[in-house]
């Protein structure tokens, strides 16, 4: 399938709009969604669904935007979906961005503006496949947004181009932009009698060609260590320093495993993300991390035995250690229900490429929608070093996702 010198343009101006959109999520913020900037683009993403002519769109009160496009065969098909999510990682800062296009990408370090950050090419190996076409970078003083507004501008022009040619056949498509999903509360405000669909495609990953089929378990951990404050000048025996029972703690965590920068493939890990408090009252969050899901549960307990050990030296603190849920492996569900993944492997064999099956070290709202019943893998969509300065995105393969995508529904 060849696209016009349009579709590139029209896919490269659409990614540039939706990124330059501060669309932050806010993991402490108990509103939904977690930020008021995340409906500045889905109030975007609504008014361009309905400007294309598409007359089911829906914008939920929580931002997420639904779509309908309506099949043009006469034949039973299956309903498909695919979703995207408009928020970005809080994790470093979200805006402003200031999105860089180098055409003809000639191999060479890639120096970010003024920010002293450079995306280097023998640390990059996706670099290398990047050689030749066009890719999109950062001043290295914000995330790009790529993870994951390749996905959303890849279903915006993929509607686009199904409305522009009608004769294109395709059964009923659902379209799901989400928010929240990069702190975990993605599907949480999906609507599956809305979304309502037989299988559906997440786009939101790095590379090309890539099918993901299994992704972490995921929970949640809040250790509270419960300290005495009183004025440090009468201390003597009664001050109990919650913050010193936090600094044991972390001591007690494997320096050489068991945490994200020393595992790979389809080693688990427990990662600590934030630390807050005082005297008082100081709490640490990590995430728990694993393929197998009862490995979850022995995580938990070992933290727990953790935290009793870290408060020893110190009579009088307490500690308590709570699980959150978060999501499951994806892979368990897409075992009973692999019609979602045939098919994909399918389409993309018909245009003579192979599909690569991969695991994440990671979730995407896939894991959660195929936990309640809707298969979803992933598919990748052109983004690459997410939630970093150094993020960048190749338009090329973004149109080879819009491409498959494409494929799938013509399947």
């Amino acid at each position: 399938m060849s696209f016009s010198v349009e579709t590139r343009s029209g896919l490269l101006e659409r990614f540039l709009q939706y990124v330059q959109i501060d669309t932050g999520s806010c993991d402490d913020s108990p509103s939904a969604p977690s930020t008021e900037r995340q409906l500045d683009l889905s109030r975007l993403l609504y008014n361009q669904l309905k400007e294309l002519g598409i007359k089911d769109v829906f914008l939920s009160e929580f931002g997420v935007v639904y779509a309908t496009i309506e099949s043009n065969v006469d034949k039973p098909c299956p309903t498909i979906g695919f979703c995207a999510h408009v928020d970005t990682a809080p994790d470093v800062p979200t805006g402003p961005v200031r999105p860089r296009v180098i055409e003809n990408y000639d191999g060479s370090d890639i120096v970010l503006g003024d920010s002293g950050k450079t995306i280097a090419f023998s640390e990059n190996s996706e670099l290398a496949h990047a050689v030749g076409k066009t890719i999109i970078v950062t001043d290295g003083t914000t995330l790009l947004g790529g993870d994951d507004k390749t996905g959303v501008a890849v279903m915006m022009e993929m509607a686009k181009f199904l409305l522009d040619n009608p004769d294109f056949p395709h059964g009923t498509i659902r379209l799901c932009f989400s928010v929240d999903e990069e702190i975990g509360r993605g599907a949480d405000h999906i609507e599956l009698d809305r979304f309502k669909c037989d299988f559906a495609y997440t786009l939101d990953s790095e590379g090309t060609n890539g099918i993901d089929v299994e992704t972490f378990s995921a929970d949640m951990a809040i250790v509270t260590f419960h300290g005495v404050n009183i004025h440090p000048s009468i201390g003597k025996g009664k001050l109990v320093n919650a913050i010193k029972g936090v600094s044991a703690f972390i001591d007690l965590l494997p320096k050489d495993g068991v945490s994200p920068e020393t595992t790979e493939n389809r080693e688990p890990f427990v990662h600590p993300v934030d630390i807050s408090g005082n005297c008082e009252k100081t709490v640490v969050r990590l995430i728990l991390r694993a393929f197998d899901t009862p490995q979850l549960a022995v995580f938990a307990d070992w933290l727990k035995e953790l935290a009793a050990k870290a408060i020893e030296p110190f009579p009088g603190m307490k500690a308590d250690v709570e699980t959150v849920f978060q999501y499951r492996n994806m892979g368990d569900g897409l075992r009973e229900r692999p019609e979602a993944v045939d098919r994909a492997c399918n389409a993309l064999a018909k245009l003579g490429r192979t599909a690569i099956r991969q695991i994440v070290r990671g979730g995407t709202d896939g894991s959660r929608l195929t936990e309640m019943g809707l298969p979803t893998p992933n598919l990748t969509a052109g983004s690459h070093n997410p939630h970093a300065v150094v993020e960048w995105a190749n338009l090329d393969e973004m149109l080879e996702t819009l491409e498959w995508s494409l494929e799938i529904v013509r399947e």
